[in-house]
């Protein structure tokens, strides 16, 4: 596919904004590449790596098989997630721990935006699709509610799966990877073995992590390429049911110890802002949520636009 700079950069701010969106617990990077538009084609790029990728390298060298796989959308996309992640990480954690109402009503108006959009692209609706969909809801909400698992060790079987699992839910619109990782326990785990550098534990998450997001995109590309209408269902129904993850006014039902110490949430659940115990700021939190929404808008307005193009 022939790209312009002016294209690269696009895709490098898209990037950006799934870096961001995957630095919040509970919201993922997949809701925004496919809200951007960019999320069949980045299935299919990580789809196209596979055991023929190496015989493609000894047969014809790098730069064929960085053609195969769409290498220049990759590391643009890659590299604006990784400055994002970087650059943002910091001012987010801040937002959470000071604004987080106001954060949360954002992504809220946000994501809300994506179930309209996503929703919007189904081209048949019959009794399957509001099924397909309605199953996805209650599955999604179902994970935002069951109690988090705690533990201070795991198998080396027990750390792959959970590196494959939190990739699979970062490539799947709804809910993040992080929050998997926080409901099987394995989130403080693989925190400290990143903080004290246990390289063996990090070869084990990173060997799931590959195994989950090269096996799952080429399911979630099969399921696109054959059943698109009853994926679209799924997929807006697993995001309706994620939006009780993001709601901003939770009351918190138990605590955990995070790796730096502090006690922070463990489970939690959403509330109204009239029960809320301290200023649930309502006009603000509104009127975050609806900048959300109308990014989206925007998103969408300049998707059209270029197809019209």
């Amino acid at each position: 596919m022939n790209r312009s700079i002016k294209d690269y950069i696009f895709i490098f701010f898209k990037g950006m904004a799934m870096g961001a969106a995957d630095v919040v617990p509970g919201v993922s990077g997949g809701t925004i590449a496919f809200i951007s538009g960019i999320y069949e084609e980045l299935l299919g790029s990580i789809s196209s790596i596979n055991f023929g990728t190496l015989k493609l390298l000894k047969e014809k060298g790098i730069k064929a098989v960085w053609e195969s796989v769409n290498g220049n959308f990759l590391a643009t996309l890659l590299a604006g997630i990784a400055v994002s992640v970087v650059s943002l990480a910091k001012g987010i954690s801040f937002l959470l721990e000071n604004q987080p109402i106001l954060l949360w009503s954002f992504f809220f108006g946000l994501v809300l935006a994506s179930v309209i959009f996503i929703g919007k692209q189904i081209s048949k609706w019959n009794v399957l699709t509001v099924t397909i969909m309605l199953i996805g809801a209650v599955i999604a909400y179902y994970i935002t509610i069951i109690e988090p698992l705690v533990s201070d060790e795991a198998s080396p079987l027990f750390l792959f799966i959970s590196g494959a699992l939190a990739i699979c839910a970062m490539i799947l619109p709804g809910i993040s990877g992080s929050f998997i990782l926080v409901l099987l326990g394995s989130y403080k785990i693989i925190l400290d073995a990143i903080h004290n550098r246990d390289l063996q534990k990090i070869a084990i998450i990173g060997a799931g992590i590959v195994v989950g997001l090269l096996s799952f995109s080429k399911v979630l590309k099969w399921l696109f390429s054959n059943y698109k209408n009853l994926t679209l269902a799924g997929l807006t129904g697993f995001i309706i049911g994620s939006l009780n993850k993001i709601w901003p006014w939770k009351e918190t039902l138990s605590w955990r110890t995070n790796s730096h110490g502090e006690e922070v949430p463990l489970l939690q659940k959403s509330i109204s802002p009239s029960s809320f115990n301290e200023d649930p700021q309502l006009i603000y939190a509104i009127v975050f949520a609806i900048l959300g929404y109308l990014i989206i808008l925007g998103l969408e307005k300049i998707q059209t636009l270029k197809a019209q193009q």
